[in-house]
């Protein structure tokens, strides 16, 4: 290793010698999952040399090695492909690219052109980069993060994390399952599970429409006969060392259990599919600004955040419904990354603030850069309840700068809209994103 690359830090408790691995970068992705690996090989072919993925797992790929089901790759390739080949589709560039890897490395803190991280080989690392990519993805929320009441036995787990344990460490999770949440991982976990011969009683969900993809409650549940309990959630937990059932109650409209409604059921396992959270403990030290929403950064649509030169995507930027949405707004993080790297952007461009209005739960960008390429740009969204026959329309000061009808729109799933460059030339006051009936 050549000498700039290594210093001495001293001795270690186990190792003899620490060394510090330093390197200066183009741009530098955190992240080697889905978000990750389209960021890097789009700014790869946008022309910078030295890009590197520092992924803190042993294997790049992210969620998507575990994910074994079809359903991936329908928007963007245009096929059907599983998670695995879905990540293998683009694993298989890096090195044609020159594309460097970090496995096994863990970035404990970022500053406006440095990454410093801890590697299982390099040892301390210090990486200097033109351009930061932020891609490490979201996590799931525990029972913790519910307060469930009850006892706490064995039994208990995250549908991610059974997903993982059954897909990749070949470990059944129970034989008699209850799935509170209808997140599409805990749907895609019902049908996984029945596959197996495991039993699932229901699949329970405290608010009255389906928190998922519609395309997973039909092939999921409705094609296995899987109960969806919709308005009712988890009020209690039994067992001693492993569970032995839970108590379920019917929910009102401000979400309380209704008194009288209590059944208990039989089983040995609960899975959680109740939301996921942003992975931004990094990302708040240095001052990003995060939307309290969507939980992540706020952007422009270039996915820059409010710190000139550090650039956001996927589900660290807000939580996506389809990898194929991940990988299209990771390429143009990755681009402009690429670009911000051989100051190719005029970071002093005025920006406008797009708010979500009534309906709209939330909208990304949060902002635009009215003049970046006179480009169109694609407004992405989610509604707050079911709708059904209603007009999308993108004003700013009173005027339309675009419009869409929509047949159906449900929360469990991204729409987007397109403003036309030209309508956003001379924009200069705030726009709105408005939810109005035919």
């Amino acid at each position: 290793m050549k000498k700039e690359q290594k210093y001495l830090l001293g001795k270690t408790a186990n190792k003899g010698v620490g060394l510090m691995f330093i390197k200066e970068y183009d741009v530098v992705v955190i992240g080697g999952g889905p978000a990750g690996l389209a960021a890097a090989i789009a700014a790869r072919k946008k022309g910078v040399d030295k890009v590197v993925i520092v992924e803190r797992d042993a294997t790049l790929g992210g969620i998507l090695q575990q994910c074994i089901h079809p359903g991936f790759g329908l928007k963007y390739f245009e096929q059907e492909l599983t998670g695995p080949e879905y990540a293998h589709k683009f694993i298989d560039q890096l090195a044609d690219l020159g594309i460097e890897v970090l496995l096994n490395t863990m970035v404990l803190q970022i500053e406006k052109e440095i990454v410093y991280g801890v590697s299982k080989s390099k040892g301390v690392c210090r990486l200097t980069a033109k351009s930061i990519v932020l891609a490490m993805g979201c996590r799931e929320r525990t029972r913790e993060a519910l307060e469930l009441p009850g006892s706490r036995p064995a039994g208990i787990f995250t549908a991610g994390t059974a997903q993982r344990l059954i897909n990749i460490e070949g470990k059944m999770v129970g034989q008699k399952v209850v799935i509170l949440g209808s997140g599409d991982i805990g749907m895609i976990m019902a049908r996984r599970l029945t596959l197996e011969g495991v039993k699932v009683e229901a699949v329970l969900e405290i608010l009255p429409y389906l928190t998922g993809l519609t395309r997973n409650r039909v092939q999921c549940l409705d094609d296995f006969s899987i109960p969806l309990l919709l308005q009712h959630t988890v009020t209690a937990i039994y067992g001693n060392k492993r569970v032995e059932g839970v108590r379920i109650s019917k929910v009102n409209d401000e979400l309380y259990p209704i008194p009288g409604t209590e059944e208990d059921i039989a089983c040995d396992t609960l899975l959680l599919s109740v939301g996921l959270i942003p992975e931004n403990e990094i990302s708040k030290p240095i001052g990003i600004s995060l939307d309290p929403v969507t939980q992540g950064p706020i952007v422009n649509q270039i996915m820059q955040t409010n710190i000139p030169g550090i650039f956001c995507c996927g589900n660290v930027a807000h939580v996506n419904d389809l990898v194929d949405h991940v990988t299209i707004e990771s390429e143009i993080a990755g681009e402009f990354a690429a670009l911000n790297a051989t100051n190719k952007i005029d970071q002093k461009l005025e920006v406008v603030k797009v708010t979500a209005g009534d309906g709209i739960r939330y909208a990304i960008p949060q902002k635009i850069k009215p003049l970046v390429n006179q480009a169109d740009v694609n407004l992405y969204y989610r509604v707050e309840k079911p709708m059904e026959k209603v007009v999308i329309k993108v004003v700013s000061n009173q005027n339309v700068l675009a419009s869409k009808n929509e047949l159906k729109s449900n929360p469990g799933e991204i729409n987007n809209i397109r403003i036309p460059g030209e309508q956003l030339a001379n924009c200069r006051d705030n726009i709105e994103l408005l939810v109005s009936r035919e």
